[in-house]
């Protein structure tokens, strides 16, 4: 009986000391890497104007979702809470986000507050897509130098333009002068069922994979990061399969790619994402060997990518029970919140 109950204690510790390692819920003061990376889809940064080359007529004024420059103004200052928040003791280095809109709301989202402090810079562009959804890389001059930026354009077999958000790769040195090769992606949803819409994210691995390849074929053990919102989950066929993302608990080669988000897989109650009462890892971090086995200056380790969960980013789920995101809608009802997805995070590490 005795060693029932402290075999249990054991068990009940571990899985505390396990969530403490991929939870931050923003109580951690000063505990973070020294190089941090963070990638949030922030649910919808739209502008209240129209955009005649896309389709954003639900966020006007008088569009389906009533979107006024009060709710866009109240949005964008909750983007900038969740980004402070997630810096910990300092700015986060780098940023990718998803589904915003245009540069437009990217520099008056950098402007509000203390985040027009940071001196941050972006790196964006208008992709393709039909809703004008984009993604962007934003960067602290200080920390993160560009040297090289590639828009990778997404074309489904069958057509002939792109007609979806791009992949941004960026290429740059930081302050210790590593060389970081970053991706930021936004897979093609799951709209119209996981299996039926499987293919167009599985082009995305194939796109994301063939850069991948000519990076590793050019630079010796490089330093990549794949971070993104890929609507599959780190199992799913376009990541495991396609892109061979392994899990870190494998065999590290410098050239390949090991995906941090296999520890959060089966994990009750854990995921940036929460579907029909479950949640999910749709958003991840991606690093190639060569960061696993410190062969740069800059290094992490596989337990190194947290998913930032502070209670002011969950509501009560009444539906499903527990909590969920606290999203800005609840189809097009406004619910003044910050996004249905959370934020993950990557902490590296000096030598």
């Amino acid at each position: 009986m005795k060693f029932s109950l402290i075999l249990m204690i054991c068990l009940f510790l571990c899985a505390r000391i396990s969530l403490a390692q991929s939870v931050i819920d923003g109580s951690e003061e000063g505990i973070r890497g020294d190089f941090r990376l963070m990638f949030y889809n922030v649910e919808n940064l739209f502008d209240c104007f129209d955009d005649s080359l896309t389709l954003d007529n639900e966020f006007l004024p008088r569009g389906e979702r009533n979107w006024t420059w009060e709710k866009y103004q109240k949005k964008s200052q909750k983007v900038a809470k969740v980004i402070l928040a997630a810096g910990g003791w300092e700015f986060p280095d780098l940023i990718g986000l998803c589904e915003v809109e245009n540069r437009f709301v990217l520099d008056g989202l950098f402007k509000i507050g203390y985040l027009n402090k940071a001196g941050y810079q972006i790196i964006h562009r208008e992709s393709p897509d039909r809703r004008g959804i984009d993604v962007a890389l934003i960067y602290q001059p200080e920390t993160f130098h560009p040297i090289d930026t590639t828009f990778i354009k997404l074309i489904y077999d069958g057509d002939s333009i792109s007609t979806t958000r791009e992949i941004l790769y960026v290429k740059g040195k930081t302050n210790t002068d590593d060389t970081l090769h970053i991706f930021v992606n936004h897979w093609p949803s799951r709209w119209g069922g996981q299996l039926e819409s499987e293919n167009r994210r599985i082009s995305a691995s194939h796109l994301l994979k063939e850069k991948v390849s000519e990076i590793v074929n050019h630079n010796g053990n490089p330093l990549i990061i794949i971070m993104g919102d890929f609507n599959d989950y780190p199992d799913n066929r376009s990541l495991q399969t396609e892109l061979n993302a392994l899990s870190p608990e494998k065999e590290i080669c410098n050239n390949k790619l090991y995906n941090l988000a296999y520890s959060f897989l089966n994990k009750t109650g854990i995921g940036s994402h929460k579907y029909q009462g479950k949640w999910g890892m749709l958003d991840q971090f991606i690093v190639s060997g060569a960061l696993l086995n410190k062969s740069g200056f800059l290094y992490c380790d596989p337990d190194n990518m947290s998913l930032f969960k502070p209670e002011f980013l969950l509501e009560t789920d009444n539906t499903y029970f527990g909590e969920k995101p606290f999203r800005s809608f609840i189809g097009y009802k406004f619910n003044d919140g910050f996004s249905d997805h959370l934020p993950i995070i990557l902490d590296l590490w000096r030598k």
